[in-house]
């Protein structure tokens, strides 16, 4: 087995919660996708640096991450992943709102002004959380390339309707879930 079928078996053992649910866009599921027991774990996360750096690899950045708090494990296993393969990203961490102390920054890490920053999110139903994201790095000046999630839940026609290329890992079909 390889990366993409490594991460797809912790994300179909550990990840995949059987029950009720209300998601965060305020929709009701039978199952949830709780990727942070993924994205978190010492096996599977530097599986998810790789496979999100495979799947981004046609596409030209230098920083990558999103909307804390389910871009950050995403963004950190990208940024151990790329050191030492010559193409090296830094990684940054995107606030719901600017902070009001300190230097009162709404993106923490590297200065994303003027970047290609790639922007990610472990898994998206509604697009809501990553284009906040591309909202925020757009103002502070950084060029966004696209989007990249581990799981996508059907956020990529608000994605790309927003006029940003969209690309997954795993559909829930490759997870053997039914939306």
């Amino acid at each position: 087995m390889g990366d993409h079928d490594d991460l797809r078996k912790f994300i179909t053992d550990l990840a995949v919660v059987h029950g009720r649910v209300v998601l965060s866009s305020g929709r009701e599921a039978d199952w949830y996708v709780d990727l942070r027991r993924v994205t978190l774990h010492h096996e599977a996360a530097p599986l998810i640096g790789r496979v999100m750096r495979d799947l981004t690899a046609d596409w030209a950045y230098d920083a990558v991450g999103g909307l804390t708090l389910g871009a950050d494990p995403v963004a950190a296993a990208m940024l151990h992943a790329s050191a030492g393969t010559g193409r090296a990203v830094d990684a940054f961490v995107v606030r719901k709102e600017g902070k009001a102390h300190g230097l009162q920054r709404r993106i923490e890490g590297p200065d994303v002004s003027g970047r290609r920053v790639l922007a990610v999110e472990d898994t998206s139903t509604t697009g809501g959380s990553v284009l906040t994201a591309v909202e925020a790095l757009r103002e502070a000046g950084a060029e966004v390339v696209g989007v990249a999630v581990i799981v996508d839940r059907g956020a990529g026609d608000a994605v790309r309707a927003a006029g940003l290329p969209y690309r997954a890992a795993y559909t829930l079909a490759d997870l053997g879930l039914v939306a």
